[in-house]
């Protein structure tokens, strides 16, 4: 792990279908210096009327950014493996331009970002101060689902049953 940037490493907690899926899958492309990105948007086209380039992104345990086609899963673009930050990115203009933790594969809290600014920073490209969409996580103690917590509201989208207050994956 990259040092000072977080001790939480995240496993994959989605379906096992979606792991065995991807295992055979290319990981994201390594986005290590400015130009790593640059080559990358030349590849793809940017689908929003902002102009702004979505990509699937995780942030490796060795603080690497990685991004694919916002079609991809995280475990795909991470090859498997654990991470430090995973979520959906946003590109315009060679910039970051939003961000989010949005990754049930992995379910990582909101203070990951830290790596994903790290990341950035280190390839020399500009960012939000924090994600600019922000979302909690939690398992279902009573059935075990995943869940995205919407409006404070924690009960389980399943089963009802109450979530707890803290992380827990």
């Amino acid at each position: 792990m990259t040092p000072g940037i977080s001790t939480s490493a995240y496993r994959y907690v989605g379906p096992e279908a979606i792991r065995a899926a991807a295992a055979d899958a290319a990981p994201g492309t390594a986005i290590g210096r400015a130009t790593d990105l640059s080559d990358w948007l030349a590849a793809h086209v940017a689908d929003r009327e902002d102009g702004a380039t979505p990509a699937t992104f995780v942030v490796t345990v060795d603080g690497i950014l990685r991004i694919a086609s916002r079609r991809s899963e995280h475990v795909a673009c991470a090859g498997g493996q654990p991470v430090l930050a995973a979520g959906e990115i946003f590109f315009a203009r060679g910039a970051c331009v939003a961000v989010s933790n949005l990754s049930t594969g992995y379910c990582p809290r909101p203070d990951s970002y830290a790596a994903v600014a790290a990341a950035l920073a280190r390839a020399g490209i500009a960012h939000p101060p924090a994600y600019t969409a922000a979302f909690e996580f939690r398992r279902c103690p009573a059935c075990g689902e995943r869940n995205l917590v919407k409006d404070d509201h924690f009960a389980c989208a399943l089963c009802d049953a109450e979530l707890p207050e803290m992380w827990n994956f």
